[in-house]
């Protein structure tokens, strides 16, 4: 019998990206200093100094290295999730940045093999049954396409929450309880 696959993805996820990129982003141009909780947005409104794109906030050497974990649970909980599902990592990325994702799982997951590492925008083009994200571009499609979702709360998903009812995981404390409940619920409507 085939395990269930969870999709799980990276940034924001199992890892905080875009507090690390503020840092970075107000070292560098302390005259205009961005605030985690005014990231309302995917766009690029948010990078107010002229200097700044997207590129230098999401594809700064090294950054994808230096990410902290989400929280002290995530690492168990993902072991757990691995050892009784098909987990899988799917991740957007870009060329250069792929292999800085690869070296992070490896050092905070190094049981998730490469065979369930993809690197992929478009995650409603993957077969699984529950995906983990914290992006509504990914979770509405998931949604529609009739998956199992958790989301990861954070400012720029606060406008899609209050739009449709995602199920909202806001630590990995009890995640492995939490994917179980879900997966055995039977034909109950996600939105």
């Amino acid at each position: 019998m085939r395990k269930p696959i969870i999709a799980v993805d990276m940034d924001d996820t199992i890892c905080h990206l875009v507090k690390r990129a503020i840092y970075h982003n107000n070292i560098e141009f302390p005259t205009h200093p961005l605030r985690y909780e005014d990231m309302m947005d995917w766009n690029t409104d948010h990078l107010r100094h002229p200097e700044s794109t997207m590129d230098l906030f999401f594809g700064r050497p090294g950054l994808y290295e230096e990410l902290e974990l989400f929280d002290e649970y995530v690492v168990e909980e993902m072991e757990k999730l691995h050892n009784a599902y098909d987990v899988i990592i799917v991740t957007a990325a870009v060329p250069k940045t792929v292999l800085e994702k690869w070296n992070w799982l490896q050092k905070h997951m190094p049981y998730i093999p490469a065979d369930n590492f993809f690197t992929c925008k478009r995650k409603h083009l993957i077969g699984y049954d529950l995906l983990i994200d914290d992006g509504p571009h990914n979770l509405l499609p998931a949604v529609q396409a009739g998956k199992k979702v958790l989301c990861i709360p954070h400012p720029w998903n606060l406008r899609a929450r209050e739009q449709y009812s995602f199920p909202l995981m806001t630590s990995w404390e009890g995640a492995k309880e939490r994917v179980d409940e879900i997966l055995q619920a039977q034909g109950e409507p996600e939105l």
